[in-house]
């Protein structure tokens, strides 16, 4: 076909956007990846293109509008990079006793009872207010604060800090008190 019958013969522009492509990214195959965004760009703003226009012009500021949006994608991810590797440099690697400890932390909260734990977590690891946790869990908020209070008093027992509350042993009533604990 020629330009005269087809005024969007973008196949008979290829050579050059390949050329150009070449020349703003120096490496044949990122070349290719270029020629390749800017046709399907070209394609999608088809409708933006004046069929009285030349469509070399018109592909050629798609391929360098491309390539611009590209460098600056490439800043903006080396920019988040270079951010994270100055925070890992600050970060100091978790010492075994620190493993040790998160899980220990991390066990103790899963043995927790599924009413206490769900209460918890949404309070202390979403951080919903306690209505919003109340609503979600359709409980009362003054049931959703015994359970939060519970599983606190729990895990300080665990824990056996200063202020731990002992957790409770469950005892027979009645029967025979040898079987006491």
């Amino acid at each position: 076909m020629t330009t005269s019958t087809n005024p969007f013969n973008v196949i008979g522009q290829l050579a050059a956007l390949r050329r150009y492509a070449r020349s703003l990214v120096r490496n044949p195959d990122e070349a290719e990846d270029l020629v390749h965004d800017a046709l399907v760009r070209a394609l999608e703003r088809k409708s933006t293109f004046k069929s009285g226009g030349s469509i070399r012009n018109w592909l050629m500021s798609i391929l360098h509008n491309t390539h611009i949006d590209r460098l600056r994608r490439d800043i903006a991810v080396n920019r988040r990079n270079d951010a994270a590797i100055e925070l890992a440099d600050l970060v100091a690697p978790a010492a075994q006793e620190h493993s040790v400890r998160l899980a220990e932390v991390r066990d103790a909260f899963l043995a927790l009872p599924e009413e206490q734990r769900e209460a918890l977590h949404l309070v202390a690891i979403e951080e919903l207010s306690y209505q919003e946790a109340a609503d979600v869990l359709n409980i009362p908020v003054g049931t959703l604060m015994s359970r939060i209070s519970r599983a606190r008093a729990r895990l300080r027992a665990m824990e056996g800090g200063e202020d731990a509350i002992p957790v409770p042993h469950l005892r027979i009533v009645g029967g025979n008190p040898d079987d006491q604990p």
